[in-house]
């Protein structure tokens, strides 16, 4: 049966079939083909899997994203994070990243993160004399820290597939995703000065602090959600529920920029991405499903461990499975299919499981940075209008920083284990 699934897996996306249409319709024909299972299974395992409360997260954060970006929120987060960093060398790709570290604590998702920052960020950098693609680049990689710093749609995942608490997991990417941001605003100071791009304000506490003033309302969603969350206030489903409302009255209320007129549609592009995902989360579902039932996630964990019984090497080969993976599948494929195997295999190499799901994230979260499927590479060479080939040799030099940073989580616990600790 598990023959019968990946041929016509690789048949389908040899045919450019869609990534989750390809997942579903290889399960149903192996199913069919099998015989060892009725059809109706198909339609209960996939309704069963998306048929989740910590899963109705996933449309409200992207609806608070689209509310927070069209309602001026992330314009004044811009602004702020310009008074902190904007007077360094190549002030505005720092912007970047700290702008992005400041959206992702209310979007959860990285592709918003890019599109909404990117947005503002990009065209600004490409007036200033900044090379269109290493604009793009810094954008890409900042907006891949959106599903580290909590609150995280993928983290959400993680914790739906394998029962870690979620509030535990989004404590553990905070640091991981500090540590994330400051070592690409590093890099993007470093290619600065070596291409002579200028400082763009000079250091005010003034300015930090008029700045402040205005953002303080957007701000205040980062507080709101990580502070509920974190604080046992509310689950992250409800703050996802929270941030909607919090985005709605600030962006029509305060800043008085959200129009009514745009929120259908807002509401309507929300739960298209949302479908896509949910859709792939059920479709992953049956797959994983049939894979469970044919005992392979055990099969395979058992081969990774009688490859080498060093825990180095072990979580080395855990990392470049799931690197290899989230170069190739999307996200949530890549959760729901990967997941299961990883996790009967953390007692023996004596790992958190909340590590391991912030080590889990940061890996896909750099497969955003590879083509072909890389999100946050396709949405930034978009908006700056670069070929993904020049976006992709652009963000080489992040790439390699965040690799670095992998490591650290994987190999340093208290990055990852020291905040969830305390709670």
């Amino acid at each position: 049966m598990t023959t019968i699934l990946l041929i016509f897996l690789v048949v389908l996306f040899l045919i450019n079939i869609p990534l989750s249409v390809a997942i579903a319709g290889s399960s149903i024909v192996a199913i069919v083909i099998s015989g060892k299972f009725p059809l109706l299974m198909v339609v209960q395992r996939m309704v069963n899997a998306v048929d989740s409360f910590p899963l109705m997260a996933v449309p409200l954060f992207m609806l608070a994203g689209a509310l927070m970006d069209s309602g001026g929120i992330s314009r004044r987060i811009v602004n702020f994070a310009d008074s902190l960093v904007g007077w360094l060398s190549g002030g505005l790709a720092a912007v970047s990243v700290v702008a992005s570290m400041f959206f992702a604590g209310i979007s959860g998702s990285a592709a918003a993160d890019t599109a909404a920052v990117g947005s503002l960020l990009i065209p600004s950098m490409k007036e200033k004399g900044y090379k269109s693609e290493f604009a793009a680049a810094v954008q890409a990689a900042g907006g891949s820290i959106g599903v580290i710093i909590p609150p995280s749609i993928p983290m959400i995942i993680y914790g739906f597939i394998t029962g870690t608490s979620i509030v535990k997991l989004f404590a553990g990417g905070i640091l991981a995703g500090v540590l994330i941001g400051t070592s690409l605003i590093i890099v993007s100071v470093s290619i600065s000065k070596k291409n002579n791009y200028g400082r763009e304000v000079q250091f005010s506490l003034r300015n930090v602090w008029k700045s402040f003033k205005e953002a303080f309302w957007a701000l205040g969603a980062t507080v709101i959600i990580l502070g509920g969350i974190l604080g046992g206030i509310f689950t992250a489903t409800e703050a996802a529920a929270v941030a909607v409302v919090y985005g709605f009255i600030v962006g029509k209320f305060v800043y008085k920029e959200l129009k009514l007129k745009k929120i259908p549609k807002l509401m309507m592009e929300s739960a298209v991405l949302a479908s896509i995902i949910l859709f792939i989360i059920s479709s992953a579902s049956i797959f994983g499903w049939i894979l469970t039932m044919e005992n392979i996630p055990h099969l395979v964990g058992t081969y990774i461990v009688n490859v080498t019984n060093n825990r180095i090497l072990l979580l080395l080969l855990i990392n470049l499975m799931l690197l290899v993976a989230g170069t190739f599948l999307e996200t949530t494929v890549s959760l729901i299919l990967l997941v299961p195997i990883i996790v009967p295999i953390l007692p023996l190499i004596g790992m958190d499981p909340v590590q391991m799901g912030v080590v889990v994230v940061t890996n896909l979260a750099i497969g955003m940075l590879t083509p072909p499927l890389g999100i946050c590479l396709i949405v930034s060479a978009g908006i700056s209008r670069n070929s993904i080939a020049e976006v992709s040799r652009a963000v080489l030099p992040f790439l390699l920083m965040t690799i670095v940073d992998l490591l650290i989580l994987t190999f340093w616990p208290p990055v990852t284990t020291f905040l969830p600790g305390l709670l």
